[in-house]
């Protein structure tokens, strides 16, 4: 078989979607972003059965109950991975499985979206499933292991996403809690509300925006929503854009937000520091010298 390269013309004329994590503290209104997205194109996985946010929204919705139907439905919108055995979850037999349960997957091909809220539910469902796996227990005592179901929790997690992020033609949208919390050195700093330690810390190199629904203050010192998409920020939220298509701030509605993303690209030059930044220099004049 003859290496397949992909060319720069082929790469560019591939649909893409754009896949993003939004995080924002409880009640800050990420479930409402909802109502930014076209109804007939969105499809709302609803996790944490929190829908009175939008109710009257007029899209479809799906409600998984357990870990196992979060695995199905990943491998059912995304399609098998053929690299996998066999026995694996996303593997092309156990797509075959799915696909009897569930049906024709035509049936979704014009949810151009995935909507998942949210990803802290996910992670509960998760850890729930894995505390009553064979990892789960010690091999010696038979008595349950609480780093083995973190580690199984910490893989399963990590296949699920990362799943969901090669279904190359939808964007697909995780809403996540964002606690803040206070370090060792007494230093405000914010994290994902994730079970483990290991999805949270993984999460943003699988994904390509990470965005902090936050609030924040205008010239006028008027509080608003928005959405926080750069690492460099002066609040420290998390946040990264690998499109460097946006700016620090950003309106609160994904729709406006996907179609600067599939945008013309920045030059070069605009979305890269390619010059070292002038450093002050200490004055040392006035300092006596050591004997």
């Amino acid at each position: 078989m003859a290496l397949r390269i992909i060319t720069a013309d082929e790469r560019l004329a591939e649909p893409r979607g754009v896949k993003a994590v939004i995080f924002g503290k409880s009640g800050i209104g990420k479930t409402s972003l909802l109502w930014t997205l076209p109804a007939e194109s969105t499809l709302f996985i609803d996790l944490e059965a929190g829908d009175l946010a939008v109710q009257g929204w007029s899209g479809s919705s799906i409600r998984p109950r357990t870990w196992e139907d979060c695995r199905d439905l990943a491998l059912f919108l995304a399609g098998p991975n053929p690299a996998l055995r066999d026995e694996q979850a996303y593997s092309t037999a156990q797509h075959a499985r799915v696909l009897q349960e569930y049906g024709d997957p035509a049936t979704t091909e014009r949810f151009s979206t995935i909507f998942v809220d949210s990803i802290t539910v996910a992670g509960r469902l998760c850890f729930q499933w894995c505390r009553g796996q064979p990892e789960a227990f010690s091999e010696r005592t038979g008595k349950p292991d609480v780093r083995g179901a973190y580690g199984l929790h910490g893989r399963e997690m990590i296949a699920w996403l990362t799943h969901l992020q090669h279904a190359r033609g939808r964007n697909v949208i995780f809403v996540g809690i964002l606690d803040e919390r206070t370090d060792d050195f007494n230093r405000k700093v914010f994290a994902p509300q994730i079970d483990g330690s290991k999805t949270g810390q993984e999460l943003p190199g699988i994904v390509d925006q990470v965005i902090t629904m936050a609030e924040v203050k205008d010239e006028a010192g008027a509080p608003h929503r928005a959405l926080v998409c750069q690492t460099i920020n002066p609040w420290g939220f998390p946040a990264k854009d690998r499109s460097g298509r946006l700016d620090l701030i950003e309106p609160p509605h994904l729709g406006r937000l996907f179609e600067k993303i599939a945008g013309p690209a920045r030059p070069p030059a605009e979305r890269l520091a390619l010059s070292a930044p002038t450093l002050a220099v200490p004055d040392t004049s006035s300092t006596t010298p050591s004997t």
